[in-house]
């Protein structure tokens, strides 16, 4: 669709620093299998074919960036130009990879274990930005199925929110590079951490815009979710 067209530079941020705790690993979670290879890669496959993706960043692990590029070379992923050490939590890493980001592109940052991540994700989020001026990102999303309940500290329920108006956040998450990167830096000098790439854009910019994903585009976290890579096989 925009092949030997691309407007801005649209770079991919995959974070996949993640350690596996909650599914109690001996490994970060990230390298399970999927297709063969680490959840990751398959992500990095899609991003490889992809007209519209120039650059790919990985965050990872200290200790593991070399290994991190040896699958790389291994599954023959070639617009990686850098993998950088990732930090304590998800918000350090991403911030780590930013500085090797060009405030003039796309940037794009997508959860390493969502390995079922499209094509059309990239396509339509940078369609957006690129026909829509007024807003600053895009976030791939569903519309919750069942009803929302808020709770107090005790336990009580204290509101129902509205179901039309709650969606799901997945990712990838795109945004205008500078918007982001100095969402990012605001948010390191106010200490306030986020609960995604968009609650800091929403907090310092706003006009964040959704658009639908699918319900399979799952975050590998528990070791129930394990069950979606085996039926995909």
């Amino acid at each position: 669709m925009y092949s030997g067209n691309i407007e801005i530079k649209y770079t991919l941020i995959v974070a996949a620093a993640g350690i596996g705790k909650r599914m109690g690993l001996p490994y970060p979670k990230q390298f399970l299998q999927y297709k063969g290879k680490p959840l990751f890669v398959n992500i990095l496959e899609v991003a490889e074919n992809s007209n519209i993706v120039k650059d790919i960043i990985v965050v990872t692990k200290e200790e593991l960036i070399e290994e991190v590029r040896g699958l790389c070379e291994k599954f023959q992923i070639k617009k990686v130009s850098n993998v950088v050490a990732g930090g304590n939590e998800r918000q350090e890493s991403i911030y780590n990879a930013l500085k090797y980001c060009d405030k003039n592109s796309i940037i794009a940052v997508q959860d390493g274990v969502r390995p079922f991540f499209k094509e059309r994700y990239i396509e339509e989020t940078y369609r957006e930005l690129l026909n829509n001026s007024e807003i600053n990102g895009v976030v791939v999303g569903m519309p919750v199925k069942d009803t929302i309940k808020v709770i107090d500290e005790k336990g009580m329920i204290v509101s129902t929110p509205k179901r039309s108006t709650l969606y799901l956040a997945q990712t990838p998450q795109v945004f205008r590079g500078e918007i982001l990167i100095e969402a990012y830096e605001k948010a390191k000098e106010e200490e306030f951490v986020g609960t995604d790439d968009s609650s800091l854009v929403e907090r310092y910019f706003g006009k964040v815009k959704l658009v639908e994903g699918d319900y399979e585009n799952i975050k590998i976290t528990t070791i129930e979710d394990i069950k979606f890579l085996e039926e995909e096989k």
